[in-house]
């Protein structure tokens, strides 16, 4: 991570390197790296990026905002409240708030990588069937 200090504001500017960064196993194939967060100096939005294995996929959840969801590399599968709609790389998805989603790995043989956002540093994930909902940046490595 590289910080450069801006004459404008009294944040850094911050140039973030995913390969420098921690990765979090999360479980059946998939790998997060969290990049834009509150403690890099973030007050309005998260990203980062998720790497699933051929075949991975996330199990069915929801969100308290609105999330987008890039995918960077291969192809993939989303189902957005019960629908599923196939992703070639650079698809974009916007998905409101609450709306039960999940992506899975359309490739048998090769990586599929997300890059998400959240619309606030406050968001969380309520997995589908449960009322508890976790922080996304407490899921960091």
């Amino acid at each position: 991570m590289t910080r450069i200090s801006t004459t404008v504001s009294s944040l850094d500017a911050v140039i973030l390197r995913p390969s420098e960064l921690p990765v979090k196993d999360r479980g059946n194939g998939a790998r997060t790296v969290s990049m834009v967060d509150s403690e890099i100096g973030s007050t309005d939005f998260l990203n980062g990026i998720t790497t699933f294995a051929p075949g991975a996929e996330i199990a069915h959840h929801s969100h308290n905002v609105v999330e987008s969801v890039c995918v960077i590399e291969g192809t993939a599968w989303v189902d957005i409240d019960g629908t599923e709609y196939f992703m070639n790389t650079y698809d974009t998805t916007f998905v409101p708030a609450n709306v039960v989603h999940r992506f899975r790995n359309a490739s048998t043989d090769a990586e599929m990588k997300i890059l998400w956002t959240y619309a606030s540093i406050d968001a969380t994930r309520t997995m589908a069937g449960s009322a508890d909902a976790h922080r996304i940046d407490s899921e960091k490595a």
